[in-house]
């Protein structure tokens, strides 16, 4: 069974014309006049790719090798927007292809690169490929380059992405000051940094991963009006690829005038001024606009009788599924008590046939180009399954399971047996202490005594004044207060503060990475390769050390604090909290240690 292509496009290498073309196992080039190909790479031996700056004067592609990093050039020959489109295609399947071979290359030997064959030039007359419907636009398109990823960095594990790191500190400069002042120093490892932080990381990567779906916007250029009175419409590459996706007629249109027929420029200009574009309009308007606008003899003879019959053109020939399908239930209502009602009948000016057509099919274009490029989990499950299991799956919903219960983390106790065996005692006791008997009818009768005369008690009830005096004088003076602090001016110097600030970032991270050691996190338990009981010790000792130098560093503050002619006790009363935290987890620790000895 010979290959299916994937996509193909007019493209030179070697400066020689030829047909670049990507099958299901190899991208191959073909030289003008000959029939076996001069360049055949396998999907197994591509390793990086290449391209061209945007609005470079050439499209060119280069694909590395395995082993080879000269690769091939290939240069697209096609007019500038259609090159475009062409590159970005060839780009987003080569990029999957890639990202395959390396994720599979720890499990896979690469095989040696498959060479070009010598070439010999002959002439050829270059001709225009055909645009296939699922472009992706160029903005849209997603590259692979060798340097985005280091060496031996899996692509499927975010975790350990140094390209996502450098992103997540890009993004967080006080993180990024963080790592620079404990990573770059080696006081602490670059996994002990980000273990914690994977969900930054996670969220980077799920970020990325987001495809920007097709645009809901039905193609229609609106015209600019410019100086002197003149009206102008932009054509982008994006336009171009939108049109030519949008009606098909428009590409045939242009595969067969340009360049031979009509220069790129004239196809656009006479195509904006032509009816063709005009019954493209997405307005009832545009039909009225045909008889004004002047005859073309080149986009007239493309021209399409109006879709405004009671039968639509374009039928459906595929199966409507019950769970959308509205008569799928009709029968089941029986006849109506009340008459239908006849003012909003679809199409009852036949002139918006066309249009509600028109709108019909950009969203079942829409609803299929989401179908076919959504992740599995979330796409809807229409393919040809059994009529039951079809049926579930449609509404087997992740949202309605419920959610997974977590391990949770064992909680360590001091003197663990000594606590129960205290609780159950005092339970014991409790239960066998004689109860003193209650006189049921006197305990009534006493109640009913004190409610005698209650309304004439409420009544009689006064509020005094002070109470709520001093709470409202007390909120006042607290919302004072606040307000006092909030308009002073910080008298602390920036330097000042900025040392406070490093000293105080620089000992809750070294607070996280101890505690961290001693209780491990819920993620650390479901690992696969836990740290072991020694390297855990290894790791709270290390933070500990680092911990014990943390009042030398407040203390080195103070002073030159004090130096600046700050007073001593702000920066003491602001360094207070994380000394307290740190005096907690040193004596932890040095209770830990002598038990063990």
């Amino acid at each position: 069974m010979p290959p299916s292509t994937l996509c193909s496009a007019r493209a030179s290498f070697k400066k020689l014309p030829g047909l670049l073309e990507l099958t299901d196992t190899h991208l191959q080039w073909t030289q003008d006049g000959k029939k076996a190909p001069s360049v055949r790479v396998a999907h197994a031996d591509a390793a990086s790719l290449f391209s061209s700056k945007e609005g470079a004067a050439q499209v060119k592609l280069k694909i590395g090798l395995v082993n080879d990093d000269t690769g091939h050039f290939f240069t697209f020959t096609s007019p500038q927007p259609v090159a475009l489109t062409e590159r970005e295609t060839f780009k987003q399947e080569l990029s999957n292809i890639i990202s395959r071979n390396r994720s599979a290359q720890d499990v896979k030997t690469p095989r040696p690169p498959i060479t070009a064959a010598p070439v010999t030039p002959t002439v050829g007359t270059p001709r225009l490929g055909k645009l296939a419907p699922s472009l992706a636009p160029s903005s849209r398109a997603a590259s692979v380059s060798s340097e985005s990823r280091g060496p031996g960095t899996p692509i499927g594990d975010p975790l350990h992405d140094f390209r996502l790191r450098k992103k997540v500190l890009v993004k967080a400069p006080e993180l990024a000051n963080l790592h620079r002042e404990l990573v770059m120093t080696g006081q602490i490892t670059e996994a002990e940094f980000w273990e914690g932080r994977e969900h930054l990381l996670l969220a980077q990567a799920a970020a990325e991963s987001q495809r920007k779906g097709r645009p809901g916007q039905l193609v229609d250029p609106r015209p600019q009006t410019v100086e002197g009175g003149d009206t102008k419409i932009v054509v982008t590459p994006q336009l171009v690829h939108d049109i030519f996706e949008e009606y098909p007629v428009v590409a045939k249109a242009y595969d067969e005038n340009v360049p031979n027929k009509l220069s790129e420029a004239e196809f656009w200009q006479r195509y904006f001024q032509s009816k063709l574009f005009n019954s493209h309009r997405a307005s009832i308007r545009s039909t009225a606009a045909q008889h004004v606008v002047k005859d073309d003899p080149v986009f007239d003879k493309y021209l399409e009788k109006p879709d405004d019959e009671l039968e639509p053109r374009r039928q459906r020939d595929d199966d409507v599924d019950m769970f959308i399908d509205l008569g799928a239930t009709g029968e089941d209502h029986g006849e109506a008590t009340v008459e239908k009602d006849i003012t909003m009948q679809a199409g009852k000016q036949r002139g918006a046939l066309p249009l509600i057509r028109k709108f019909n099919e950009h969203s079942e274009r829409l609803l299929n180009s989401a179908l076919s490029q959504g992740p599995a989990a979330k796409r809807r499950r229409v393919d040809s399954l059994t009529a039951d299991l079809s049926h579930y799956a449609q509404i087997d919903l992740d949202d309605l399971h419920d959610p997974q219960s977590s391990a949770g983390i064992l909680l360590e106790m001091q003197d663990r047996q000594r606590y129960f065996e205290g609780r159950a005692g005092t339970k014991v006791a409790a239960e066998e202490a004689p109860r003193p008997a209650v006189n049921v009818r006197a305990a009534l009768m006493e109640a009913k005594a004190e409610l005698d005369g209650w309304a004439q008690s409420l009544a009689q009830m006064k509020l005094e004044r002070k109470a709520g005096d001093s709470a409202l004088l007390a909120m006042t003076q607290n919302v004072a207060a606040r307000l006092d602090v909030q308009g002073r001016k910080s008298d602390i110097p920036d330097d000042i503060f900025r040392q406070m600030r490093t000293c105080q970032t620089a000992a809750n991270e070294f607070l996280r990475q101890f505690w961290s050691s001693i209780y491990p996190s819920a993620a650390e338990l479901q690992s696969l390769a836990p740290a072991t009981p020694a390297q855990k010790a290894a790791k709270a000792s290390r933070m500990a050390s680092y911990l014990g130098k943390t009042s030398e560093k407040v203390m080195a503050i103070v002073i030159a604090a004090q130096s600046a002619g700050v007073d001593p006790r702000k920066v003491e009363i602001g360094m207070k909290p994380i000394l307290d935290a740190v005096n907690k987890a040193l004596a932890f620790w040095q209770t830990r240690s002598q038990g063990r000895t």
